[in-house]
């Protein structure tokens, strides 16, 4: 089994690399070869990574998401020049960008849930795009690990805050925390920053409380 160490962060950075290169999840026999290990080790060490809220697993050992990558669709694509990602979320499409060496920008397409328009902006890591648009989280901090792809599939764009009460509507779904495009590019901004690297070390709670308030985020939505 690969231990808790150095064996664990290599598979880790072999998953995240797959995932920037290629757009798609390694499967186990690949990083078994890759990394010259049984491929049950690589299994393990794949539910200690998903345990350690590095990536989430489903059926199958497959590997569903490895933020700000995903391997299902969630509601947005992410178009690089060399590319195509599938965005687990707002958030992580917006993230794109920001993380992956030789994609300055991207083009990042969704849907409006609210009223169903075509939806598309270029983000780099310069500025925040232009637009009204806004982003509606539904799930708070507290809580989005208690079902990630619920999560991520309910991070979304919309058109205007008039398409979130219509969405909110009919849906039923309570209020979640609603923001603008610039708010949601600095909470992308340097959220990954070091994820593609070894020695990335996920951010402790007072940590991840400052960089939201840096973002412009504020609440208790935010454990703030």
């Amino acid at each position: 089994m690969i231990p808790d160490g150095p064996g664990t962060e290599d598979l880790r950075v072999a998953v995240y690399d797959a995932f920037a290169r290629t757009g798609r999840a390694p499967a186990a026999a690949d990083l078994a070869d890759r990394l010259g290990i049984p491929e049950g080790d690589v299994r393990a060490g794949l539910h200690m990574l998903h345990r350690q809220r590095h990536l989430v697993l489903g059926p199958d050992d497959a590997i569903l998401m490895a933020h700000p990558f995903a391997s299902i669709p969630l509601g947005f694509s992410v178009m690089g020049a060399h590319t195509l990602w599938w965005g687990g979320c707002a958030w992580d499409a917006f993230a794109v960008p920001h993380l992956v060496p030789g994609e300055p920008e991207v083009l990042v397409a969704t849907r409006c849930p609210g009223c169903g328009a075509p939806l598309a902006w270029v983000v780099d890591g310069t500025a925040p795009p232009p637009g009204p648009h806004v982003a509606h989280f539904l799930v708070p901090t507290a809580h989005m690990w208690d079902d990630v792809v619920h999560t991520c599939g309910n991070q979304r764009l919309f058109c205007r805050p008039s398409c979130v009460a219509a969405w909110l509507k009919a849906t039923g779904q309570p209020r979640g925390y609603v923001m603008d495009l610039p708010t949601l590019w600095r909470l992308a901004r340097g959220w990954y920053a070091g994820r593609l690297d070894h020695g990335y070390v996920r951010r402790e709670p007072a940590e991840a409380a400052a960089y939201f308030r840096d973002a412009g985020l504020e609440g208790p939505f935010w454990g703030l």
